[in-house]
């Protein structure tokens, strides 16, 4: 840890940039104890690691501080640091008596007080949302920060994500979807928008990197992003998960393909109007060809053109299969109030854009014509090449 109290109760933050020659003569003249446990504690003046401090062998909360890595300690120095420059009043390592909570970084700006937490080692759910809502009790507003090294790039645009990294997921005041990360190696932020899992691990997402030198914190806050979706990406990412994903099926899978399969659906030839990218799709961990094909089969299938289509059914066949485990919803904390029914309205909407539905009122549809069902390779080619002409002019 980077802070510790003196014998005479103030805080000494090893975050100012003291000399090595002024701590050493420190260290000789002064005690230093945990400001949450009230044990002593030494002051560290290695060469390898940052200077900090140090629970002595058999202290109540030595586990807690003691696991902290070299490429944690950077990283919420360097964000100490990038706030103090900014002329925003901080604190580092600022311990919260009431809550028992000890945020990295205790911040105020623009009339509110922030609790920032860079988290460069996995917790678990409950653990997040313990913490989240305990500062939110106490009138802090949370800003979770993950360590960029959690966030794996397989290709140009396309991300490793596992349900640990969506907990870092937040909403902007003007509805962007983002997840900050930064790297103290690099010194600088990384921020993923418009994210698309195609896959339970994998997502197309825009990445936007900035040098922690250049960057303010309204753009952490609510950074201004601007992308073009690549929907040739998207078929092509979709289409080759596909593939891999039916060679070895676990049982939920085998299940998916007999259920298609008896209602005369091919995973390789199904229409490009199943597996659309939908902004609130992260909500739900099932692959969107899965959910969607789902939709299509419950809601769809079977209808005649100018058949109507009542939303509150849709949405209880959703139910169903979420009770049935065949539909499995994503748990993000920091977006705990969102509905993942909202993807599925959503997709809806891009329904209506193609001109397969048109909206009858806030809960009902109807059907303008029935989705055409490749049965073979040549037909799926030419409809995907008419759906790509059809979506770029809609």
């Amino acid at each position: 840890m980077l802070t510790a109290k003196t014998n005479s109760g103030n805080i000494f933050n090893l975050g100012n940039n003291y000399e090595k020659e002024n701590l050493l003569i420190l260290r000789n003249m002064e005690e230093f104890f945990c400001p949450v446990c009230g044990e002593a504690v030494s002051l560290k003046l290695g060469n390898q690691r940052i200077y900090h401090f140090a629970h002595r062998s058999g202290a109540i909360c030595r586990e807690i501080f003691e696991n902290e890595t070299l490429y944690h300690m950077k990283g919420k120095l360097q964000l100490y640091h990038w706030l103090i420059q900014q002329r925003i009043s901080a604190e580092l390592e600022y311990y919260d008596p009431i809550i028992h909570q000890r945020p990295d970084i205790m911040f105020h700006y623009d009339g509110i007080k922030y609790a920032l937490e860079y988290q460069c080692s996995p917790i678990t759910e409950e653990l997040f949302t313990k913490r989240s809502k305990t500062y939110f009790q106490q009138n802090y507003i949370p800003l979770w920060i993950i360590g960029s090294k959690h966030i794996k790039a397989k290709r140009s645009n396309v991300f490793s994500l596992s349900n640990f990294e969506y907990f870092f997921l937040r909403k902007t005041k003007d509805g962007q979807l983002i997840l900050p990360s930064y790297c103290p190696k690099e010194k600088q932020f990384q921020i993923l928008s418009s994210i698309y899992p195609y896959s339970i691990k994998n997502a197309i997402a825009s990445s936007c990197q900035r040098s922690v030198h250049n960057t303010g914190i309204e753009e952490i806050l609510e950074p201004k992003l601007f992308h073009q979706f690549n929907l040739s990406k998207w078929t092509y990412e979709t289409e080759s998960f596909s593939i891999n994903w039916s060679l070895h099926p676990n049982p939920i899978q085998t299940r998916f393909l007999r259920e298609i399969y008896n209602h005369n659906l091919n995973l390789y030839l199904l229409p490009p109007e199943i597996g659309l990218p939908v902004t609130h799709s992260l909500l739900i961990q099932t692959p969107a060809i899965v959910w969607q094909t789902y939709i299509y089969i419950d809601n769809l299938q079977n209808k005649s053109p100018n058949a109507l289509i009542d939303m509150k059914e849709v949405e209880r066949n959703y139910n169903k299969r979420i009770k049935r485990n065949e539909i499995t919803i994503r748990k993000i904390p920091q977006l705990a109030d969102e509905n993942s029914f909202i993807a599925v309205r959503e997709y809806f909407i891009q329904l209506e854009r193609l001109g397969m539905v048109r909206k009858r009122s806030e809960t009902m549809y109807q059907l303008q014509h029935q989705v055409f069902v490749p049965q073979s390779n040549r037909e799926k080619e030419e409809r995907r090449n008419e759906f790509q002409q059809k979506i770029s002019s809609s």
